[in-house]
This record gives structure tokens, sequence and C-alpha cells, in this order.
């Protein structure tokens, strides 16, 4: 008989090793480690911020786990804070497939349970490489975007592999905690729909609450449903349909190529904003030197793939965003505020730009539409082109299929260190330099606890 997914997972997360790492791969993890803490240091001003850390702070642990910007409390909690942290502003690394997936928010999971079971570096990495093979090997088989759900959904299921391997569960308890993890936790996709709120950016930190939650029950011995994927009211029946899952980085052969794990295949964001808008973000600032005055504009034209119409430009509020969530999944936002202020940073969609009439004027000028041929381009790359129509008569194109950032244009190790360095310093000072400076060697970090205490206040 076939052996069920869950169990195949199960198997997988507990013969992985660091050993069967290539150092490119390690490299990868520790690029993600950097950027992933600086996004959530970006982000320790958000009210939603705030506002979990405040009830975390009232619930303690034993024993305790830090809390970014300090102060500690339970494993699951920090789970949820820290995750908070590094998805809120929507510039930690992404990944597109026949779903979309943001998989370095599994690091909150990973942090956390390290700490709590005083894992290595190297623990932490291996546990990291991990959730991001199962995510993205799921995010590969099957959508849950088109039945409704959300892509956090998956990311119950990686965070829980990733603490299970922690926790230093066996196969069987491994399997147990996959089941209740993903029968506890099949989000909704209304997350993304309409006018976004503070939830957008806490959806997978719950999410992966939820899966080191699974993780902890089973390793003391909860047993969960199965088979969960195929079962008879698992994911392949009410959620996605039958689906075949790839196999994993080192399952069947030695790995000698990088290549083989997906964590080499995910983008790190080079703007604060959804994935989709990169490449018409990079193309907005590459015909802006030759618009001028953004009044000359007399209109915008942006054909597009489905995914990005979708996501970032189907619904009214795309075009009159009232919250810094649905500006930073907005096409036409985003385009018109990097043709404004040439860049996309994290003022972009303070309440000043929200609020501002003439960059209104700008977003209402522009129309999104749907293009077949932008649509069969994707997710190899996520085409989008701009065609700027002036009031001199001229027309400007530009189109940008892999924006700075993507696999396919990476970023180098000094543009991550320049972004990190750019988010940590106002809140850390000189104190920036050493801590990027470890987390390069977090491979020879004794115990995972050291990590958070390097962001305790600044």
């Amino acid at each position: 008989m076939t052996t069920p997914l869950a169990r195949r997972l199960a198997e997988y997360a507990v013969r992985l090793r660091y050993e069967d790492l290539p150092e490119a791969v390690v490299h990868e993890a520790k690029r993600r480690f950097i950027d992933s803490l600086a996004v959530a240091v970006g982000a320790m001003d958000a009210e939603a911020f705030h506002i979990a850390r405040r009830c975390a702070l009232t619930i303690h642990g034993t024993p305790p786990v830090r809390l970014l910007g300090g102060g500690k409390s339970s494993f699951d909690w920090a789970t949820f804070v820290n995750g908070l942290a590094i998805r809120y502003l929507d510039f930690n690394d992404t990944y597109l497939s026949k779903e979309p997936a943001h998989p370095s928010d599994n690091l909150s999971a990973v942090l956390a349970v390290g700490e709590l079971k005083q894992r290595s570096g190297r623990d932490l990495i291996t546990a990291a490489v991990l959730a991001y093979e199962i995510q993205c090997r799921l995010c590969d088989a099957a959508s849950l975007r088109k039945h409704g759900f959300d892509h956090v959904t998956y990311g119950a299921i990686s965070s829980c592999a990733a603490a299970c391997k922690l926790l230093g569960a066996d196969v069987e308890q491994t399997t147990h905690a996959l089941g209740i993890a993903g029968v506890c936790n099949t989000a909704l996709r209304q997350t993304r729909s309409g006018e976004l709120s503070m939830w957008k950016g806490c959806a997978f930190a719950n999410a992966a609450r939820g899966g080191v939650f699974a993780a902890y029950l089973a390793t003391a011995g909860m047993t969960g449903p199965a088979p969960i994927f195929e079962g008879e009211l698992g994911f392949m029946k009410l959620l996605t349909g039958p689906f075949e899952v790839a196999p994993m980085g080192a399952e069947n052969r030695p790995a000698a190529d990088p290549g083989d794990f997906m964590i080499v295949h995910t983008y790190i964001k080079f703007w604060p904003a959804e994935y989709h808008s990169q490449s018409a973000i990079d193309a907005a600032l590459q015909l802006r030197p030759h618009i001028g005055d953004i009044r000359n504009i007399q209109r915008i034209d942006i054909y597009s793939f489905d995914a990005a119409v979708d996501i970032i430009a189907k619904d009214p509020e795309k075009w009159r965003p009232k919250t810094r969530e649905t500006a930073d999944h907005s096409l036409p936002y985003c385009t018109a505020v990097a043709l404004m202020d040439g860049d996309v940073t994290l003022s972009s969609f303070d309440d000043a730009h929200l609020n501002n009439p003439a960059l209104l004027e700008l977003v209402g000028k522009i129309a999104v539409h749907r293009s077949s041929s932008h649509t069969a381009r994707y997710p190899r790359g996520i085409p989008n082109t701009l065609t700027v129509k002036l009031r001199d008569g001229r027309e400007l194109v530009k189109e940008v299929e892999f924006p700075r950032g993507h696999a396919g244009n990476p970023m180098t190790d000094a543009e991550v260190e320049a972004k990190f360095r750019r988010l940590v310093e106002p809140r850390y000072g000189p104190r920036t330099e050493e801590i990027l400076q470890r987390l390069w060697k977090l491979d020879e970090v004794a115990s995972a606890e050291e990590v958070l205490s390097w962001f305790e206040k600044g």
C-alpha cells in the first residue's frame, strides 16, 4: 500500500540531518534568518505587534521563551508574537507556485521551540530547511486559494514538522502531530479579501502557533486523526482534490545538489509590498526618470497575470486603501507610490500617504488588465507590463518579469546585509553590526536561546 503522505513527511522530518545539507543551502538558510529578523525588528512599532505582545506577557511558560524586543512568555505565544513581527510588514520572503506562500513565517516556530529545548544553531538551520521543504512542496502540489482557503493552512503542517524535529519526536509522534495540526488549522481566504485588517499579518503566526501546540501534545502522547490528507474527510476530499508531493531534498538520494532543496528557490523581497507587485514597482521605478512630474501622466495601463489581478487588483478597495494592510496588497497603489516617491519604503503606507490627494488621483488613473500571455509565464516569473500615456502624447512601456530579489534575479549578500542594517540600526544602533555578524555564524551557536537574546529591547 502507498504510504500516507503525513507518514512520509514524518519519516522525512526524522531522517533529515544537518549533514545532509549542502553548504549553499546552509548559507541560504542564514540569509533567511538575517532577512526575517530584520523585518521583524522593523515591525516592532506596529500596533498589532504591541497588542499581541501585551497579551503574551500575561502568559507564563515553563521554561519561558523570549519575545522579540524583550520579555518572555510560553513557547506557543512566543511563536505567535515573533511570527507576527516577521510577517507584518509584508517584507519577508516569498514562494510562488500553485499556492503562494511566505515560508520564512515558519522561523518563529523554529526559534521558539529551539529555545524551549535549547537546540543548537545547526538544529535551527535543519528545522528551517525542513519547514521550507514541506510548505513549498505542498504549494507546488495543490492550490488552496482557488478553493477559498488561505495559504497559512499549509503553514500549520510545515511549522508542526519543524517543531517536531526540534522536540525530538519520532515518526509515530510526528505523524499524529501533523494530523492534529492539519485538522485544526484550516484557514479561510477571507483574511486577504476586501479591506484588509491587522489579521492579514497575524494569520500565519496563528497557524504556526497551532503547529507547535500540536507537536507538543503529540510528543506527550496525544494521538491525532489520520490519514489527514487522504482520509474520507481529509485535505484532499474537502480542500484540494488529490495531489502528489514531489521528492524532497535528500529524501531519496544523497544531497549533492543545492537545487534539490526548496529554500534556494524562494525570493527575498526588495520592497515591502505583496510579491506580485514587485515587478510592477521595478518597472515603475525604471520609467520614472522619463516621466518627470507625475502630473504629466494621463493614464497607466498594467498588463498582468491572473494571480496578481485576483490577489491585489480585483477589489475596489485596492484603489482607495484605508489601511496599510490593504495598501501593501494593492497593485495600483504600490505602482503609483513608486512613481510618486521614487521608491517604496515602510513610510509609503503611512497615513500621510493613504490620505495624499495627489497620490490617490494617480492611483485613479491606473487600469489593470488580465493578460493570458502574462499568466502563461507565471509562476516561473511574475511579468507586469506598464504602459504610461503622457499628456504630450508620448507612450512609455516597460516590462519586468524577474524583479530584484526573485530567484531569477537574486539579491546579493551585500544587499541582504544593507536591508538588515536599514531596518535594525534605527532601534539597535551600534549593536546592529555585531548582531549581523553573529547571525552569519548561526551554525556555530551552541544554544538557540542566544539568538533572540541578541534582540533584547534596543
